[in-house]
């Protein structure tokens, strides 16, 4: 059975995008580009809100010999797993291996849980809430960065219920600390 994560970068107090929606506070150095490209290795498909979905689509073409080693690296895993966009307003995909859903059904998630060994990553927070409240989540896993933006998108929902238990931590020289979690009911 696949395993639902859900990453995220996220700044100490929380946010994965600050109120202007910026994070470019959150662009990963190559140490921790190189430690999240192994963890990305096992992912077979990629659920995205469009936003999300939109912003990693960039990723189709970073593989070229102008990008440092890690890039290219994190651009083949990217490419070669499978996608789900779900949207109401995006009518085609601009990546290969892409397909748009127009809703979000917990038991068809449930139903590519159960339908594959591969890792599942979800990612944005909009989606993640969804998935999180639908009990579909097996792990979070958090970069958390030494930095306070003061207001933004959250990277948990406001009044999700949720004990997690910690199962890895690691420290780099930048000051981002890696949590990863695993939901318990």
């Amino acid at each position: 059975m696949g395993q639902l994560i859900y990453s995220g970068i996220v700044s100490l107090d929380g946010y994965v995008a600050d109120r202007n929606g910026n994070f470019s506070w959150s662009e990963p150095d190559e140490e921790v580009h190189t430690f999240v490209n192994d963890l990305e290795r096992d992912v077979g498909t990629y659920l995205f809100g469009r936003r999300m979905y939109q912003v990693m689509s960039a990723w189709e073409t970073f593989d070229t010999p102008d990008q440092p080693d890690y890039i290219r690296d994190f651009a083949r895993i990217w490419q070669g797993a499978d996608k789900v966009v779900y949207s109401t307003t995006l009518t085609a995909a601009s990546t290969a291996k892409t397909r748009i859903e127009r809703t979000f059904v917990p038991d068809a998630v449930r139903g590519l849980k159960n339908a594959t060994e591969a890792h599942i990553s979800i990612s944005g927070p909009t989606l993640a809430a969804a998935s999180l409240n639908a009990g579909l989540v097996d792990e979070c896993r958090v970069f958390l960065n030494p930095v306070a933006v003061g207001g933004g998108l959250r990277f948990l929902p406001d009044g999700l219920g949720l004990r997690l238990e910690l199962l890895e931590e690691h420290t780099f020289g930048n000051g981002v600390v890696y949590l990863r979690y695993r939901t318990r009911a």
